[in-house]
């Protein structure tokens, strides 16, 4: 894939970036380092109230609540504080004082916030971080030992947000100051590096440059509108996968975007899930209080369920592979959206199998193929495995342990037998079921979570689901839930970011442009392109009149993979000069190589 920026990541030499969960030295600097940005905060700002304050992956924030908006020019005074904070090598101090004295102190300085942390805390003795003796907090830990170990010019602070107390709309706005800290200064550069680079290839900016997809505010937040070209790449990515699901003998089905409340009691979707999905509508307030009413599905299972349950299935039919690009809906929060990578409506390549107990382990085989297969032809190649187990101590999850023993079991022997590098993330699973994720780490080594196969025992219990076995009795069969793309926004959302807008040939919503010198080209261009439309390929001429150098420059700002020029030479030898983003000139081609060529590239999933 090309790349234009003027610094590739792979021409600079390779900066390991850990994430704060995979480094207990930088979990340590982050966590002081908030501390001591609130301390130069409540120096410069005396009326801001501190409220909390903790790493994150790639740095850490601290809410404030402060009378002025902070500016660009705060955050300048604020680290410059914090190099001075740093440069007098404070120790910090753990302290143990009981849960009488940590309110007697916090009732001293007058911090209401810290109150109603301190009532959050379950255990004691109450702990207490010191910077020296002018500053502190509540904090459980871990610190360095001492201000000396964080080193000034290996810290930035990033940018202020609005933030609600606890999260909850209805509480007090406040602000939060972002801000990264690292070992070295090297770090951080390349930690800023990419953040450069993440912004350019940022798809919510590309999107609405190359005129894909829109957000409108008389529609809602986190509900996409796919534009003409948008809706192009979204159809070839379903058309990509249904015909290769059909090669594998899935099934077709469409189902409705609401259902009855009593069906995802079944499932347990409305007992797990009820606070992320939409709210139930009701046709009056008895209903309403009787949980008698509609809502907007947040998962697509129970829907195929119902049409397997139709009628009684034999051990002849399974198993049954039924797939859906369904909607599904999720009441996210505001500030949880993200332009198509959290969203509140988004199209799932759904799947559920409905397979024999034996049948099991060789179908979940035939999903990893299938994922794996559309993996390679989207060019995604740098992904782990993730065994998505249950956390035992939780009570988020339905099913008996027998039926999790043996979904598990299923997973584990599939990476087994593939050999498949992977590793476990416990607490990850499904409320229903035990899931094998594909975490895709991308250009910028973000990770993100493509596709998916769950083994389910617990679903087909609950829907008391069977089929006729060969000796003629009732069993139960298996559920396995998949989904190569995961859904199509945050694909395309991740997509657009990997190839930084500039996608493959047989994926690009227009895969040639021919640019006409003068007008007089115009007739053959059209014909040319009536030619390669006839084929399925997506053609267009550019008769704007512009000059050639404008129309090259326009088409490689759309990022369009084939680009040819039309002249007298060109006309009178039915030829194309072609000119790809892939491999710059490549000259002078006739027309019928030039179709041939991009009819057997897009057949192959290749560049010109």
């Amino acid at each position: 894939m090309p790349n234009d920026s003027p610094q590739s990541p792979a021409s600079v030499e390779k900066i390991s970036l850990p994430r704060t969960s995979e480094s207990e030295t930088l979990k340590k600097i982050r966590h002081t380092t908030s501390h001591v940005m609130a301390m130069a905060v409540q120096k410069l700002f005396p009326k801001a109230q501190v409220t909390i304050g903790p790493w994150v992956e790639n740095g850490f924030y601290y809410d404030f609540d402060n009378p002025e908006p902070f500016t660009d020019k705060d955050l300048k005074a604020i680290k410059k504080e914090m190099n001075k904070i740093i440069n007098r090598k404070l120790p910090v101090v753990r302290e143990e004082v009981s849960r009488e004295e940590a309110e007697r102190r916090i009732k001293a300085i007058n911090e209401p916030y810290k109150l109603e942390i301190l009532a959050d805390i379950k255990e004691e003795p109450i702990t207490i971080y010191h910077l020296g003796e002018e500053w502190w907090d509540l904090c459980a830990g871990p610190h360095v030992e001492n201000t000396a170990e964080l080193n000034p010019d290996a810290i930035a602070l990033e940018s202020v947000a609005g933030a609600y107390w606890r999260g909850d709309e209805t509480k007090a706005q406040l602000q939060r100051i972002y801000g990264t800290a690292w070992e070295t200064p090297e770090q951080l550069a390349e930690y800023q590096r990419r953040k450069q680079e993440a912004q350019r290839r940022d798809h919510r900016k590309l999107g609405r440059e190359l005129g894909l997809f829109i957000f409108a505010d008389p529609v809602g937040p986190g509900l996409p509108l796919w534009t003409p070209k948008g809706t192009v790449l979204r159809s070839l990515l379903e058309d990509f996968l249904k015909q290769e699901q059909l090669k594998r003998g899935y099934l077709p089905v469409v189902t409705p975007h609401i259902a009855r409340i009593d069906l995802f009691k079944t499932s347990g979707h409305w007992q797990k899930y009820k606070e992320d999905m939409f709210p139930m509508m009701a046709e009056d307030e008895e209903s309403r209080q009787a949980e008698q009413g509609f809502v907007l599905k947040p998962m697509n299972c129970p829907f195929h369920i119902q049409i397997y349950k139709s009628e009684l299935r034999s051990y002849r039919d399974l198993p049954m592979r039924l797939a859906e690009f369904g909607t599904v809906y999720r009441y996210e929060q505001s500030g949880e959206l993200g332009g198509l990578t959290r969203v509140r409506g988004f199209t799932v390549d759904d799947s559920h199998l409905f397979v024999t107990p034996e049948q099991l382990d060789q179908e979940f085989l035939n999903v990893v193929d299938l994922i794996l297969s559309v993996f390679r032809s989207l060019q995604l190649k740098n992904f782990r495995a993730r065994l998505s187990f249950r956390d035992p101590a939780s009570d988020k999850y339905i099913g008996s342990d027998e039926a999790w023993e043996k979904a598990e079991g299923a997973i584990r022997r599939a990476v087994e037998t593939l050999g498949m590098e992977h590793f476990e993330g416990i607490g990850e699973a499904a409320f229903y079921g035990p899931k094998l994720d594909f975490i895709f780490q991308d250009a910028l080594e973000r990770e993100w979570q493509l596709g998916t196969v769950q083994v389910d025992y617990n679903l087909p219990e609950r829907f008391d689901l069977e089929y006729v076995a060969e000796d003629g009795t009732r069993k139960r069969p298996v559920m396995i839930h998949r989904a190569p793309f995961g859904s199509l926004e945050r694909l395309i959302g991740i997509l657009i970011e990997e190839y930084a807008g500039d996608f493959p040939l047989w994926l690009a919503p227009i895969q040639v442009r021919l640019l006409p010198v003068t007008e007089e080209q115009l007739p053959f261009a059209r014909d040319v392109v009536s030619q390669m439309r006839s084929l399925g390929m997506r053609a267009e001429v550019d008769e704007s009149g512009e000059r050639l150098g404008k129309l090259i420059r326009n088409a490689e700002t759309e990022k369009i993979p084939v680009m040819a020029v039309v002249g007298a030479k060109e006309m009178e030898s039915n030829s194309l000069s072609i000119r790809t983003r892939a491999a710059g000139e490549l000259g002078l081609i006739a027309v019928p190589e030039v179709i041939d060529r991009m009819k057997d590239a897009i057949a192959n999933y290749r560049e010109f």
